[in-house]
């Protein structure tokens, strides 16, 4: 069964062009504006967004309520990829008693399993469709909430089931890859950036909810017995919604296909593997950060782990995940008005100074000036954040020598350029693993996490030297453009 959906304005776009429409609008349809089709599964054929006619009459709603069903899904998947960074602070309470290295462990893997699980789902919506693969993406989250539940309520389960756990919680992870590539192919080229940062935003969002909102229920659900799994019950009914939301109010697009061709073009630019090294230093600190803070908190300031409110209870560690999150688009509207360059070179100073400062604030014993610190940081990473990722498409455009954006140089350019954003940001996910694996070292070899610091201060100063040198002021294809 198919159904036309009529591009040109009318009362009422969502009802097919009836075979008694005027027969002069439909003409004037015809000539100005290509008509959408959906089929059985809300399949939809035709769909070009760039069509000013289509766009206005039909394609925008499409697309909004697409992409809010998108970020809803996608929130989700974060807050269940960091549940595990909360949770493990809790564990004590619960009778567990694991290691420094485990606690870690339960930190760093689903960030390692996210990451190299982006790839993959990168490729999965053309493959089954952007509604499709939402509604699938969406139910295996339920595998890791259930297994959560499960796993912390008995204090005797063995360390590696609750290993295995985390690292299913990975598939929350791979779920940016797959919303982010989804929408790009709803909206036309003059809205991406606004579609894109909403999507992704409202995904790094779900981060600091996690860690607000699973003490407070926890508390709040004690004297019922329900006990730590409460943190993976919680988000089915949620994670149900998202599954439902998908099947009843997004579309599958038939002309969303992958570009083989230009990921193998992307891969084989040098400046793939240098961004996606920025990458790692904005997005990799933000993600590191966000997952290792609740513990890092606990462990140096024990009291204010989690801080009573009437019957409830909070982390202040999700101020952190709050604040870079929010922090992510203006390093996109400081690197359209001032260069991504500068504004990244600019973050990574910043960062490098406040790695320092906690070094040394750290024998201090303020938690209020440790937080501030933080909280610094967590800024800095997302303004590198927003700031690094917009610098992509102008360095593929810059470097395909273009001499206009209509060019077949310029296409080339941007279609390389959208592989490459996968690619980039699959390899500054591995931050997340790296950055709690380093505290980890650190601790086992010192007993605190002083080197860890020193060390992040090296590299982030190895990454403005290299932003500084290569970007700021570009030599070769890139010279005389800012970047």
């Amino acid at each position: 069964m198919t159904e036309t959906l009529d591009a040109a304005p009318s009362a009422n776009p969502t009802q097919p062009l009836s075979s008694t429409a005027d027969a002069t609008a439909a003409r004037h349809t015809a000539a100005i504006g290509a008509s959408l089709t959906q089929r059985s599964g809300r399949w939809i054929d035709g769909w070009n967004p760039e069509d000013a006619i289509q766009w206005a009459a039909q394609g925008r709603a499409i697309a909004r309520r697409n992409l809010g069903w998108s970020i809803f899904a996608e929130f989700l998947g974060f807050v269940v990829w960091q549940l595990w960074s909360i949770v493990v602070v809790l564990l004590p309470g619960a009778g567990f008693h694991l290691s420094t290295s485990e606690s870690f462990w339960l930190i760093s893997l689903p960030s390692l399993v996210g990451a190299t699980l982006r790839i993959p789902y990168s490729f999965m919506v053309p493959l089954f469709g952007g509604r499709n693969w939402t509604i699938v993406s969406a139910a295996l989250l339920l595998v890791p909430t259930i297994g959560l539940a499960l796993a912390v309520g008995n204090p005797a389960t063995p360390f590696w089931v609750l290993l295995t756990v985390a690292g299913l919680a990975g598939f929350g992870g791979g779920n940016f890859a797959s919303s982010m590539s989804n929408i790009t192919f709803f909206f036309p080229q003059r809205e991406k950036g606004w579609a894109l940062g909403l999507n992704a935003a409202g995904g790094n969002l779900g981060a600091a909810v996690a860690q607000l909102a699973v003490p407070v229920v926890v508390a709040l659900t004690a004297g019922a017995g329900l006990g730590l799994g409460i943190a993976g019950w919680m988000w089915v009914p949620l994670i149900v919604v998202a599954m439902v939301g998908a099947w009843r109010g997004m579309n599958n697009l038939a002309n969303a296909k992958t570009d083989f061709a230009a990921s193998a073009s992307a891969i084989r630019e040098p400046h793939l593997w240098l961004l996606a090294l920025l990458y790692i230093g904005t997005f990799g600190s933000f993600i590191g950060f966000a997952g290792v803070f609740p513990k890092l908190i606990a462990d140096q300031f024990p009291a204010f782990a989690t801080i009573p409110i009437g019957p409830a209870a909070i982390s202040l560690a999700f101020l952190g995940a709050l604040v870079g999150s929010l922090a992510r688009p203006y390093g996109g509207r400081l690197a359209d008005r001032f260069g991504g360059a500068a504004i990244a070179a600019l973050s990574f100073a910043a960062m490098g100074v406040v790695a320092l400062a906690v070094v040394l604030a750290l024998p201090i014993g303020s938690f209020w000036l440790f937080l501030a610190f933080f909280l610094v940081l967590f800024v800095a990473s997302g303004i590198g954040n927003g700031a690094t990722y917009r610098m992509i498409p102008t360095i593929f455009l810059v470097a395909s020598g273009a001499s206009g954006p209509d060019d077949r140089a310029a296409q080339d350019a941007q279609r390389r350029s959208a592989a490459a954003l996968g690619i980039i940001s699959a390899i500054g996910a591995y931050g997340g693993f790296l950055i709690p694996q380093v505290l980890n070292l650190s601790f086992t070899a010192t007993g605190g996490y002083e080197s860890a610091f020193l060390w992040f201060v090296a590299c982030y100063a190895v990454l403005f030297v290299v932003t500084l040198a290569v970007y700021l002021k570009p030599r070769g294809r890139l010279a005389g453009h800012r970047i």
